[in-house]
């Protein structure tokens, strides 16, 4: 599956720019992506955000289950809709908000039970429903749940983090293929985990790649390293 058109390339790298084709209009890449974090930039409005000239914006998903809810946002019409945005929208899984909770969560091998911040009710995140929910939201790229550990755990905690998102990947694709099925547009992207080993990440990025996705994540960053 390619959605991307390569421009010029490095000569003296893999680094490359181009073009994604996704739902909402082109995105031209490398890009630089807004953090609208509820569907909206904080104090830029989205006619201003149209206007500079960004073409995708990031929004939260965790944010967005919790408040005001994926069925009121796609009763608006999905995330456009709702924010009367025109261009695309990235929706992370809500990963890295619930490894950020860590006195609130508990994952299994079934998924990701967690204490909401704002009212203490409890959730469960599978890699199923969180597909379902960046559905409903229409989100242009979603991206699978996984297991983000952090910078300085030990080769056993790396592993079943690992074999955990893993797993999760290729049930997230096995319910994003029915969504496609069913007319949703949206793309996923399986997530590289692996924390700070390098095999892991090797391991990760191999098997992610055989995927047949239109791209791919590169996760576990920026978590205390």
């Amino acid at each position: 599956m390619n959605i991307f058109t390569p421009g010029h390339t490095c000569k003296n790298s893999k680094a490359r720019c181009g073009v994604m084709h996704l739902p909402h209009g082109d995105v031209r890449t490398p890009v630089f992506m807004p953090v609208g974090t509820n569907g909206a930039v904080k104090a830029v409005s989205k006619d201003d955000i149209e206007e500079m000239g960004f073409e995708i914006i990031l929004a939260n998903t965790y944010h967005l289950f919790l408040r005001p809810g994926a069925d009121l946002v796609q009763e608006a019409g999905g995330l456009h809709g709702f924010t009367k945005y025109n261009g695309n929208f990235l929706t992370d899984s809500g990963g890295f908000q619930v490894f950020s909770l860590s006195k609130l969560r508990k994952i299994t091998p079934e998924g990701a039970r967690f204490q909401s911040h704002i009212d203490g009710s409890y959730h469960l995140f599978t890699p199923e429903n969180v597909v379902q929910t960046q559905v409903k939201f229409n989100s242009d790229i979603q991206m699978q749940l996984d297991v983000c550990s952090g910078f300085g755990v030990d080769r056993k905690e790396a592993v079943s983090a690992l074999e955990i998102t893993t797993d999760w990947a290729k049930r997230a694709m096995k319910e994003w293929q029915k969504e496609r099925e069913a007319g949703y547009k949206g793309y996923l992207f399986p997530i590289v985990q692996g924390n700070f080993f390098e095999d892991l990440r090797r391991q990760s990025a191999e098997f992610v790649a055989g995927l047949d996705s239109a791209g791919i994540a590169i996760g576990g960053l920026s978590v205390g390293e």
